[in-house]
């Protein structure tokens, strides 16, 4: 399993963190005793990480998809879409986690129709894109959206094709590691 704190992304030119701190609250950071869900109590609203020059290396290696990538518009910065984006280092999924303030808001223009675009883009790579709310796990396709529920450490995202009236198709299922 890759340690977060051992991939160091590279900010793309002119991008920078400033006020938005949405990654502070959509994900468990252990180092820090952040749960997903709520705000680590060393940030200022506003202002950012209140221990930046001492932050452990989980949080200062990590940059969202908005920091490393300049092809996205700054209508995805997280602070403004209530959304973090990243990719999986080891699958390629594309992960959403979602502000749990505004849980819907990825299904929200322009957001969702691109979401399912990057999804339909994803599928022939056998890539998927999963929304996370908290713990709550949905996947993206082209055609519709999958509720997986919780996805726990050690689940399995598997895609099955078949042929459907309106030509072939994708279905995916959760496989738990609790049996």
């Amino acid at each position: 399993m890759l340690d977060p704190a051992t991939i160091v992304a590279t900010p793309a030119t002119g991008r920078a963190c400033g006020a938005c701190t949405l990654c502070c609250k959509v994900y468990d950071v252990p180092a820090v005793e952040s749960v997903a869900g709520q705000w680590c109590r060393h940030t200022r609203a506003g202002k950012g990480c209140g221990i930046h020059a001492t932050r452990p290396d989980h949080c200062r290696n990590f940059h969202c998809l908005w920091m490393t990538e300049s092809w996205l518009g700054p209508e995805w910065k997280p602070d403004r879409a209530k959304m973090v984006l990243t990719l999986d280092p080891v699958t390629r999924f594309m992960n959403v986690q979602v502000d749990p303030g505004q849980p819907n808001g990825w299904k929200r223009e322009p957001y969702y129709g691109q979401l399912r675009r990057w999804a339909a883009a994803s599928l022939p790579l056998k890539r998927n894109v999963l929304v996370h709310v908290n713990k709550t796990t949905t996947v993206v396709l082209p055609d519709r959206d999958v509720p997986l529920g919780i996805f726990a450490e050690g689940d399995r995202l598997v895609m099955h094709e078949r042929m459907s009236p309106a030509g072939p198709t994708v279905d995916v299922e959760k496989i738990s590691s609790a049996g």
